[in-house]
């Protein structure tokens, strides 16, 4: 009697183990056995009671990981005691898999979190590199059974190959279904007295002929769909190819009986050309999903600038894009690191907290190393670039897990719909068999064999995807940069507005500037404009551009800004604080738009903003009046008169609103039942960007990247508002008409196929084209749609 081994599941063909009353094939399965144990993870073995991998005990010499050329090559980040690293792991194969490597933080102490991305089959590990080095770590992992896969070459971002294994196996169903359809013909011309000659004394050599072309097609082309059921079947879960497999043992083993007895021709024609079809809309698929991949390459997303400054000072503003290895970059206060640099001029105080998790911060010198995705705290600092942008850490920083708002959306319902959908469809075809035995033996074969074929939620399940990501691009194409397919059906349900005042609804740089005060001396304006460039506050950039004298970047010292009040720090000897005129103790004594100057003690003067509206913004509040509209300032009250006058149908206006006052009026909104849309530069707003339902950051020239909000726009496009909130309510429309659609070819197509006016080959050329149909109109839809509006 042979037994199995309670972790891997395998049969035991050697030496016996056992452990806990347990039997297990080897001591690398009982040590992740007692692991698991000793850590409460023994839920591992109820989710399923067989996915366990048995450990490669060979493949334990990973110690050229830990030479320092290599590891700097293979690992995502590294800084202080802190490692971030990406496996290749091809083993992860099911629920149980990601439940246990999404808990090694239990296992390990050294291990700070573990995500896996289970269709790229990637594991994501976050580890103390001081008290477990990536040798150790990549050892543990194989203990466990998930040896990583690790090559040189995983650094570097590369387009995905066409599937070529896939590409080999429709070559193959095309070629026997061709040649079967040859072979079988004069079967189907069975006609007068030389057809009978034929039929008596070549038929069952060419229906051999048509058994030995059908073997590779069923048992290797077919094989994605054996072990899709299998795994899902195992897995506890009867997924979509299990009726589709079912389908296409019937035809075979009916096929088999026909030819063996002498009874018929059998099916293999048919079935090669099921098989070749199917293939065909399974390559389509596959092209369809790689098109709409949402890990979309960073110049797809927004089109940030980076401040790039030349040997003699000189700043310009350049897309992500166009950064080189050896170009000096700019890098202020709360701006997020584009690209591995290292630090030039400047005092670093770097928050990895979004590469990390932790809050902590750590101090550079010139000459370290900066990794891209940390965030500059303190003055502006000075890098030169040393990798291209080659590996999109904004884009994984947007789309971090800590930064996610949990909503369902139209995927998890077809996915819910496409779960029943299988149990719908065999219990339809155990009916539909049982009738036609009755009736028809011969012709069961070929209903049972349509149902199980024809009836498929594929043009359902792409409906959604496909529709959105013609809407994410249309939406990109026209400034406006979506995080994901989720955010453009929230951004349907909107029914609040509410707008920031400063960089948002008035135009970054364009403003009226006047300075009350007495004349600043030329030693105090050269040190105010190098204190200025260091804030990315709109009313920062507006007075830099504005003071004409030459800036000579001077050392700044202490430097610290304060979120909503201004900022301050040392240049030469002297104190400075830039801000409201609270922060500079000094009183408002009239309704103004102000920057107020103070030097250690004494107050210099203001600057007075006499703020420009964006074009077309009135025209903009008319479009939105189905929408309540608020504005929160962090300004006084003196345009207060202008706001109502370019917006009549607002509906609540507040100012001198701190950031967490602008947090707590979403939070009381959206207690109130509200669906918010919160429009902010980015900068104060962070908080309220992400409380909302939809954060939108709108940003101009600069890198004003937050990974709190949904969507980044560009300012000069906000006066279109109306469009975009119009084409996302549009899109749900054309999504819903696309399951009706789908629907309505499942109901069509399975009352054929019961009725048995179908064929098993007529339903695998219908499956891809009811796809085809989707596709074809899900993209004229958006293209007409869009065209209203943009």
């Amino acid at each position: 009697m042979t037994e199995n081994c309670f972790h891997c599941g395998q049969e035991i063909q050697k030496d016996r183990i056992s452990f806990d009353e347990k039997a297990f094939c080897c001591n690398g399965c009982k040590s992740v056995y007692e692991i698991l144990n000793a850590n409460n993870l023994g839920n591992f073995y109820e989710l399923n009671k067989s996915s366990g991998i048995r450990p490669d005990e060979s493949s334990t010499q990973f110690d050229y990981l830990d030479t320092p050329e290599i590891f700097e090559k293979v690992v995502d980040f590294s800084e202080g005691n802190t490692t971030v690293i990406t496996f290749k792991i091809p083993v992860i194969h099911c629920s149980s898999c990601i439940w246990l490597l999404e808990s090694l933080s239990d296992l390990n102490s050294n291990i700070k979190f573990s995500q896996v991305n289970f269709t790229k089959k990637t594991l994501q590990v976050s580890f103390n590199q001081n008290e477990l080095s990536l040798s150790e770590l990549s050892k543990f992992l194989t203990n466990l059974g998930y040896k990583p896969v690790i090559s040189l070459e995983t650094a570097d971002k590369k387009e995905a190959p066409v599937d070529r294994s896939l590409v080999i196996k429709m070559a193959i169903a095309g070629f026997a279904f061709g040649n079967a359809m040859m072979f079988a013909f004069p079967e189907y011309l069975n006609t007068g007295s030389a057809s009978d000659y034929w039929l008596k004394e070549y038929a069952p050599f060419f229906r051999f002929l048509t058994f030995l072309l059908a073997l590779p097609v069923v048992f290797y082309s077919a094989s994605d769909y054996y072990k899709s059921a299998w795994f899902g079947l195992k897995n506890k879960i009867v997924n979509i190819d299990v009726p589709i497999v079912l389908g296409i043992l019937v035809l075979f083993g009916r096929s088999v009986y026909e030819i063996t007895t002498d009874y018929g021709p059998g099916y293999f024609d048919t079935l090669c050309g099921l098989l070749f079809f199917m293939l065909i809309g399974k390559y389509f698929q596959k092209r369809t999903y790689s098109a709409l991949s949402y890990d979309r390459d960073y110049k797809s997303f927004y089109p940030i600038a980076v401040t790039k400054v030349d040997f003699e000072g000189k700043q310009q503003n350049i897309l992500l894009s166009e950064i080189k290895v050896g170009d000096r970059i700019l890098v202020r206060n709360q701006e997020i690191i584009p690209v591995d640099a290292v630090l030039i001029n400047g005092e670093g105080n770097i928050d990895n907290s979004f590469i990390t998790g932790e809050s902590a911060t750590i101090s550079k010198n010139p000459g370290d190393k900066i990794f891209a995705g940390g965030k500059q705290i303190g003055s502006i600092l000075e890098l030169e670039v040393i990798k291209t942008v080659n590996q999109s850490y904004l884009t994984q920083l947007w789309n971090k897990e800590a930064f996610r708002k949990e909503e369902l959306g139209l995927d998890t319902l077809v996915n819910k719909i496409s779960k029943y959908f299988t149990f719908i469809i065999l219990g339809i075809t155990l009916l539909a068999g049982i009738y036609w035995y009755q009736i028809d033996f011969e012709k069961m074969f070929q209903v049972v064999s349509a149902i199980l074929i024809v009836a498929c939620p594929c043009a359902l399940a792409l409906s959604t995807p496909f529709t959105m990501g013609h809407i994410m691009r249309i939406l990109g194409r026209n400034k406006m940069y979506v995080k994901d397919a989720l955010t453009i059906e929230k951004m349907a349900k909107i029914d609040t507005l509410v707008f920031d005042k400063t960089g948002t609804i008035t135009y970054n740089k364009k403003a009226s500037i006047t300075f009350e005060g007495e004349e600043i001396s030329e030693f105090d304006l050269k040190n105010i404009k190098s204190l200025l460039k260091n804030s990315n506050h709109p009313l920062s950039k507006s007075l830099y551009e504005f003071l004409e004298i030459e800036d000579d970047y001077l050392p700044i010292e202490n430097f610290v800004e304060i979120s909503g009040k201004g900022y301050q720090a040392e240049l030469r000897g002297k104190k400075y604080k830039i801000g409201s005129a609270s922060f500079t103790s000094q009183q408002s004594k009239s309704l103004e738009t102000a920057v107020y100057i103070q030097r250690d003690e004494d107050f210099l003067g203001k600057f007075i903003f006499k703020n420009e509206y964006r074009e077309g913004l009135a025209e903009m509040a008319k479009n939105l009046n189905h929408y309540e509209i608020h504005v929160l300032s962090g300004d006084n009250s003196s345009e207060e008169d202008a706001l109502k006058s370019l917006i009549p149908n607002i509906t609540q206006m507040y100012f001198n609103q701190s950031p967490e006052d602008k947090l707590e009026y979403i939070k009381a909104l959206q207690e109130k039942g509200k669906k918010v849309a919160m429009l902010g530069d980015g900068l104060n707003d962070a908080g309220a960007l992400k409380q909302s339902n939809i954060g939108i950051a709108i940003a101009d020239d600069s890198n004003s990247f937050t990974p709190s909000s949904d969507v980044i726009m560009n300012g000069d496009v906000l006066t279109k508002l109306f469009g975009y909130f119009s084409l996302t309510k549009d899109a749900m429309t054309i999504v819903k008409m696309t399951f009706a659609v789908s629907l309505l070819y499942n109901v069509v197509g399975l009352s054929i196929a019961v009725l048995g006016k179908m064929s098993p080959l007529v339903a695998a050329i219908i499956m891809p084209l009811s796809s085809i149909s989707v596709v074809a109109f899900t993209s004229l839809s958006t293209w007409l749609r869009a065209r209203k509006y943009f």
